[in-house]
């Protein structure tokens, strides 16, 4: 008994490791971290705000503007038409704002100027250098290609996880929980390496060294909001199809 109290005990302590100080906000009996919230509506501002720009006033003949973002969608279909199949349509809307809210967020970590905006506790950051946002956004790709395969094959889609033989029914609900915990930590941790890399680079070399660490940290970021929105694709389109 002492021996699983301690390794209750453990665990709950491990669950109160934080990366830096944070700035809290109290909801009701929920403690929510506000400097995430305020980045998150930012970025949301953005998306918002240039969508009513593609729509304002739509051509014909697109040119400038709208011309930039029917190539962003015509990107996001080919990514989601490639990774789920022909029935790809109606998760355009979920992959696209996947992507653009992950992409916007990582690259207004290095382009947004967070740290002039004091806080009286922890510092504003890109809302994908948390944990929670990360966790947040690969659990509603769970649902979604749950969801999937529930609405292809019936409760008939739990039967994946007895093939090809029954043996490795732990195997395939083990793999259903690695998901969501490697796409998390994947984005998670490829965020906060390069926010910390440039931080630490600009203290020791304040003057032009870091440049070009920025632009490498831009074109990461690229690449794993890419990366998060195939794999979310990928999943929905394995929930619909079985076995790939």
């Amino acid at each position: 008994m002492n021996v699983l109290v301690n390794t209750l005990k453990g665990l709950y302590d491990v669950s109160g490791v934080e990366v830096g100080q944070h700035f809290y906000w109290q909801i009701g009996v929920f403690q929510v971290h506000g400097q995430v919230l305020m980045t998150s509506w930012v970025v949301i501002a953005i998306l918002l705000g240039s969508a009513a720009i593609a729509v304002r006033n739509p051509q014909t003949i697109p040119s400038g503007s709208q011309n930039f973002f029917e190539y962003v969608l015509e990107f996001i279909r080919d990514v989601s038409k490639t990774q789920i199949g022909e029935e790809y349509g109606p998760w355009v809307p979920f992959i696209g704002t996947m992507f653009l809210f992950i992409f916007v967020s990582n690259w207004s970590g290095a382009l947004l100027p967070w740290k002039v905006i004091q806080l009286p506790h922890g510092e504003l950051a890109a809302p994908t250098n948390d944990i929670n946002t990360t966790v947040a956004l690969a659990l509603l790709t769970s649902v979604a290609y749950f969801y999937a395969g529930l609405t292809k094959k019936g409760l008939g889609y739990f039967g994946k996880y007895i093939q090809p033989t029954p043996i490795l029914l732990p195997i395939n609900i083990l793999e259903d929980f690695t998901k969501p915990l490697s796409l998390s930590f994947r984005l998670f941790g490829n965020i906060l390496a390069d926010e910390l890399v440039v931080v630490v680079l600009v203290s020791l070399v304040p003057l032009m060294v870091p440049i070009p660490v920025m632009f490498l940290g831009l074109f990461t970021s690229g690449i794993q909001a890419l990366i998060f929105a195939t794999l979310a694709a990928a999943y929905i389109g394995e929930s619909m199809e079985g076995h790939h």
